[in-house]
């Protein structure tokens, strides 16, 4: 099987937070997953280093849009290595590669018969002399009155246009815009109507797209697609290829998601590889989002993909809800959040990924609290796992020498990890990564009370042979224990691998144990519980950017 895993592209306008990394967290639980069970896979990503808020950072602080750019691509690039993930490629919109990969598909669409001239109305601001992106402008969203941006309402997911909204403002210096006409050209997505209303269909059928992502969809369809613009007056971006119309941009909606496409392509040349087999009818592609993101996934990108005459189109779309903080709205300009870089500098990046996982927005708005992300590291990481592993492993280096006692695997034992595999495996396929780590941690919770059951420190006296085969069918549940949770929590199932002596992970049953266990070491603290206290503070104590 060939696996394509593609995540959303962060703009590269200020630091990750947690919002962030519970969209993009699951590509990497199935890169990881996918890779264990020997397919071949291709996880790619990038910083949008084109977009408009970048060049509204850029003039708030005074510099220049690429120093903006270069500095938070690092910082993303830096802790999405420190956060496990596993990228094939991670790279950026602001490459010449990926320009030059976004101007033939322009040129690929207009050559096709999909994109035309046209003149428009666009918003002017005169204090700022100045066409205005569409985030530029800040106003009333027309359909449901809420305040929104010029190319999108976060509230009712509405696609906009700024000339629409009530009451515009300009971002840049506050003051009413003008509008006036100028020309552009427009991507025809009327003529797509037809095949991407099957390809909603077909997904609404074989279930393989979150649910928010097939009613958005087939709202937007519904309602009627318009044919939008791609290109726009900007001044950074990519250049539209066509003579006299060199200083107009390309469309970030457009071009961000050709990220893909590039990424990929981009993978191909540095590692001497061919890419096609992942656009190829028989991958499976998966597309790792948030909510806000959906259409530009669903509606946007796979109309790209047919207007070049690229067949493989969205087979799963992994769409997040939103998450909130301490129950209220994440908010980067009020500061009500928490930041990336912040909480990897306290925090066990496991304990982080295990949190947003098992409390994963996956289908409704969920909470991150400072309360149950210390009490979910203590009860379910230290006192489940942790537990399970520690008092396992120190039972035999005390009183069987380090050595692993010998023995057979209860058939029903094994039947249950074998099943396991199967379950976990289907549910992580499925994009049901909440349920997937749920079951593995039953089979947690089974060995625990199987461990307290046998009281193999009765047996070790009482009954030594059974008392050693309770010690390895424990040992052999570890062992897959290391395996099953590795796209979880890889830095875990690691540092477990190397005390049992283990050298690879794959997603399949092993009934072999270790001869020795070796270095023992707690794989995880116990977090005080005064630190919630601690953490709110802070949280109330970060001044409004």
């Amino acid at each position: 099987m060939t696996i394509f895993i593609g995540g959303a592209w962060p703009y590269a306008n200020g630091s990750l937070h947690l919002g962030h990394i519970a969209s993009l967290l699951p590509g990497d639980i199935l890169a990881r997953y996918y890779r264990q069970k020997g397919e071949k896979v291709l996880y790619v990503s990038g910083s949008d280093c084109n977009g408009t808020p970048i060049a509204i950072r850029a003039k708030q602080e005074g510099v220049t849009p690429k120093e903006i750019a270069d500095r938070y691509h690092e910082e993303f690039a830096t802790n999405f290595k420190r956060l496990g993930f596993s990228y094939d490629c991670y790279t950026r919109t602001d490459t010449t590669h990926h320009h030059q990969t976004v101007q033939r598909i322009f040129l690929e669409l207009l050559n096709n018969g999909y994109i035309y001239k046209k003149w428009i109305e666009q918003t002017f601001c005169t204090t700022c002399d100045q066409f205005l992106p569409d985030r530029y402008v800040e106003g009333i969203c027309p359909n449901c009155g809420q305040q929104a941006r010029g190319d999108q309402c976060d509230y009712c997911s509405a696609i906009l246009d700024p000339v629409d909204l009530r009451e515009k403002k300009c971002k840049i210096c506050g003051n009413t815009p003008d509008v006036r006409k100028t020309e552009h050209f427009y991507f025809s997505l009327q003529k797509f109507a037809e095949p991407l209303r099957q390809l909603v269909d077909q997904s609404r059928k074989t279930a393989s797209w979150r649910e928010n992502a097939i009613h958005l969809s087939e709202r937007y369809i519904h309602e009627g697609l318009q044919d939008r613009a791609i290109s726009r007056d900007l001044p950074v971006g990519i250049r539209v290829p066509v003579e006299g119309y060199e200083e107009k941009k390309i469309y970030v909606w457009i071009e961000a998601v050709s990220g893909y496409y590039s990424a990929s392509k981009k993978w191909a040349l540095d590692k001497g590889k061919d890419d096609s087999e992942f656009w190829s009818k028989d991958a499976v592609s998966y597309y790792v989002h948030g909510k806000d993101n959906i259409p530009f996934h669903t509606i946007i990108w796979p109309a790209i993909l047919l207007g070049i005459h690229q067949q493989k189109l969205p087979d799963r779309i992994v769409s997040n809800e939103y998450l909130t903080l301490e129950k209220k709205k994440i908010s980067t300009s009020r500061n009500w959040a928490v930041w990336v870089p912040d909480i990897l500098n306290r925090y066990h990046p496991d304990s982080i990924r295990y949190f947003l996982t098992i409390n994963a927005p996956e289908n409704r708005d969920t909470d991150f609290s400072w309360r149950e992300f210390i009490y979910s590291h203590n009860s379910e990481l230290l006192g489940g796992f942790g537990n399970l592993v520690n008092r396992t492993l120190k039972f035999i280096s005390k009183y069987f020498s380090g050595q692993v006692p010998q023995s057979s695997i209860d058939p029903a034992i094994n039947k249950r990890i074998e099943t396991l595999y199967v379950t976990a495996g289907n549910l992580i396929e499925g994009s049901q990564f909440k349920r997937a780590l749920e079951e593995i941690f039953e089979l947690i919770r089974f060995t625990n009370k199987y461990f307290d059951e046998q009281k193999p420190w009765k047996l070790i006296n009482d009954d030594p042979a059974a008392c050693g085969h309770a010690i390895y069918n424990c040992t052999v549940i570890i062992s897959n224990l290391a395996q099953l949770l590795a796209p979880f929590l890889p830095f875990t199932s690691g540092q477990l691998n190397e005390m049992l002596g283990s050298e690879e992970l794959k997603w399949n049953f092993s009934s072999s144990v270790p001869r020795e266990i070796v270095d023992i070491k707690p794989l995880f603290e116990r977090i005080d519980i005064s630190e919630i206290e601690v953490e709110i503070e802070r949280l109330n104590q970060q001044p409004a950017k």
